[in-house]
C-alpha cells in the first residue's frame, strides 16, 4: 500500500522540497502549514509540478490543530506511516536581551512542537507495529554560535528528542532520524528569523559581532545550494532500514561533524573562532 507522510512547515524551503520528493516518489504526502497563504503556496506548487501533495492546516503550537491534523490523514488516508518535523525559525538574541516572549516561542515552536506531533502520531504507528520519524535539527544542535543561543538551545534539544525517542520507540517498529543541515538557498534568512531589536542595535554591544556574523549566515543562506538535498537525506532516512540515526548534510553540517570528532573541545571553539571571524575571548585578570 502507499506509504502515507505528514510533513510541518511543508509550504517554503527544505519543508516544500521535501514535500514535492516524496511526492514524485509516490509517497501521499499531507503537507502542513499554518496559514492561508501557507495553504495555497502547497497547492500551487503541487499543481505546477502536477504532483498529489494534499495540504493540512497545522500550527505545531496548538495542540488541538496538531491533534486535528493528525486525525485528518488517519481519517483520510487509513495510516500515517512517516512523520517529518520541519517546522521552526530562529530567534537572534543576545541571552541578556531575550525576551521571555522570544525564548519561549522559540521553544514552543522548534522543540514542543516536534513533540505534539509526535505525541499525536506515534499511538497509531504503535498499532501497526511500523513507522519513521524524522526530526529535522541543524548544524548548530552540536555547536554554538553567538547571538544564535535560544536557537541552538533549541537544535541541541531536537538532538536529545532523538537519541531518546530512539530507544523509547525501537521495541514497537519506529526509527527515529535527525537530519541535520547546514546552510541552504531557502527563505530563511528572510522569514525564518526573527530578530531581538535591541541586540542588533547599532548602539548595542553586541553590534559588532553582530555586523560580522549576520550578514555572513545571511549570505551563505541566501547563495548556498539548493534545499533538494536535504529533501534527498529525508528520503535516505525514510528508506534505508540502516540508515544512521544522525545524517548530516551540507558543507556546513559535514565541517563542523568532522571538527567535533577530530578537534580537542578547546581546538574546536577555536576553530569555530575562526571559521565564522569571532573575537577571541577577553579574560580579565
Amino acid at each position: 500500500m502507499q506509504e502515507t507522510v505528514l510533513i510541518s512547515g511543508g509550504n517554503s524551503g527544505m519543508g516544500l522540497s521535501t514535500s514535492l520528493l516524496l511526492a514524485r516518489r509516490g509517497y501521499r504526502v499531507f503537507a502542513g502549514a499554518r496559514s492561508d497563504a501557507g495553504l495555497a503556496t502547497i497547492r500551487q506548487e503541487a499543481g505546477e509540478q502536477e504532483l498529489q501533495v494534499t495540504p493540512v492546516r497545522l500550527d505545531v503550537q496548538d495542540t488541538g490543530s496538531v491533534a486535528a491534523a493528525v486525525d485528518h490523514v488517519l481519517v483520510t488516508a487509513g495510516r500515517l506511516d512517516v512523520v517529518v518535523n520541519n517546522a521552526g525559525f530562529g530567534l537572534v538574541a543576545s541571552v541578556e536581551d531575550g525576551t521571555d516572549e522570544e525564548f519561549i516561542r522559540q521553544f514552543d515552536v522548534n522543540v514542543f512542537g516536534v513533540l505534539r506531533l509526535i505525541r499525536a502520531a506515534v499511538p497509531a504507528m504503535r498499532r501497526a507495529g511500523r513507522g519513521v520519524v524524522v526530526n529535522v535539527g541543524s548544524f548548530l544542535g552540536h555547536m554554538g554560535l553567538p547571538l544564535l543561543t535560544h536557537y541552538n538551545a533549541s537544535k541541541y534539544a531536537v538532538e536529545g528528542i532523538s537519541d531518546s525517542l530512539r530507544l523509547e520507540l525501537s521495541p514497537f517498529g519506529i526509527r527515529v532520524h535527525t537530519v541535520a543541515p547546514g546552510l541552504f538557498r531557502t527563505g530563511f534568512a528572510n522569514r525564518g528569523l526573527a530578530a531581538n531589536a535591541r541586540t542588533t542595535a547599532s548602539d548595542s554591544p553586541y553590534a559588532d559581532v553582530a555586523g560580522r556574523l549576520l550578514p555572513l549566515i545571511a549570505n551563505h543562506i541566501n547563495e548556498g545550494p539548493n534545499p533538494k538535498a536535504v529533501a534527498d537525506a529525508v528520503l535516505y532516512a525514510i528508506e534505508a532500514q540502516d540508515a544512521p540515526a544522525r545524517i548530516p548534510v551540507g558543507e556546513e553540517a559535514l565541517r563542523a561533524d568532522d571538527m567535533k570528532r577530530n578537534l580537542e573541545p578547546a581546538e574546536f571553539e577555536a576553530a569555530v573562532r575562526q571559521l565564522y571571524g569571532l573575537t577571541a575571548p577577553n579574560h580579565p585578570k
